[in-house]
């Protein structure tokens, strides 16, 4: 009875010590990664590298204080290594999605086509981005919604961004009847622009009728603005430009056909 006593005790211990290790090893590697964060974003690098540094960092101490505690039960590690490496080649064969999107994560903070607060558009979502994280980019859109896309695909998918450059071009276009006169036409627009505080000043606004549309003349507008007021003036200007066309009695037209009918062969029949 005392010899198994004897065994069980030290059992007891290595169990107890292993579990005050997880609890201990836990707290302290909550508080390194919010160190280790808080660090980093005091320096220059930008906030999506710090988010995917701080995930990394904390999967990798994780890991370490399973060896740990696997360990300080009795069990050999170099052998719970090479099981644990047999594990992980075998979890990334059946994860090979979860693999291509911490690849494409990787990619993305390496050649850095958007960064934490930009405005992108990407797999038919559109929204200004988030964060970075190890598997997964998370985008906000403008109704509030969060949206999560894999970093696999975003790293094998075109992407739009929004935010790299400081100006955009805005192009608009406008119907008006046949019967109005062009040159009119025109001067109410370019006046309209050159009146538009938003308006950038610098590119000489473009201003031309484009098409003869089946039931309407279309003209188009083509104008820089600074990339926030570019919804601005775009909203502005479809109000303008009705609200003025209305003034100035300039007829926008409903889509019509005309159909012609040949006389002469319908007195043959």
């Amino acid at each position: 009875m005392n010899s198994i006593f004897l065994l069980i005790i030290p059992i007891i211990q290595n169990i107890a010590i292993a579990i005050i290790l997880g609890i201990v090893g836990l707290v302290l590697i909550k508080w390194i990664s919010s160190k280790v964060e808080i660090l980093f974003v005091k320096s220059t690098l930008d906030k999506g590298l710090v988010q995917y540094i701080a995930s990394l960092v904390n999967i990798l101490l994780k890991i370490m204080l399973v060896v740990s505690i696997v360990s300080v039960l009795g069990v050999d590690t170099s052998s719970f290594v090479a099981v644990l490496a047999a594990a992980g080649f075998a979890v990334g064969l059946a994860f090979q999605g979860t693999l291509s999107n911490f690849a494409g994560g990787i990619l993305l903070l390496a050649l850095r086509p958007f960064k934490v607060g930009d405005y992108i558009e990407a797999d038919k979502f559109d929204g200004t981005v988030q964060t970075i994280q190890i598997l997964y980019t998370e985008l906000v859109t403008v109704d509030n919604k969060v949206i999560y896309i894999p970093n696999g695909k975003l790293s094998n998918e075109s992407i739009v961004n929004y935010s790299t450059k400081d100006t955009r071009r805005l192009d608009l276009q406008f119907s008006v009847a046949y019967e109005e006169d062009v040159d009119k036409v025109n001067a109410l627009l370019k006046d309209l622009l050159d009146n538009h505080p938003l308006v950038n000043k610098d590119n000489e606004p473009f201003v031309r009728l484009t098409e003869h549309g089946d039931s309407a003349l279309i003209f188009t507008i083509r104008v820089w603005v600074n990339a926030p007021d570019y919804f601005t003036v775009k909203f502005d200007m479809m109000e303008n430009v009705k609200k003025r066309f209305d003034q100035e009695n300039i007829a926008i037209p409903y889509p019509q056909i005309d159909i012609h009918l040949d006389n002469t062969k319908m007195e043959k029949k």
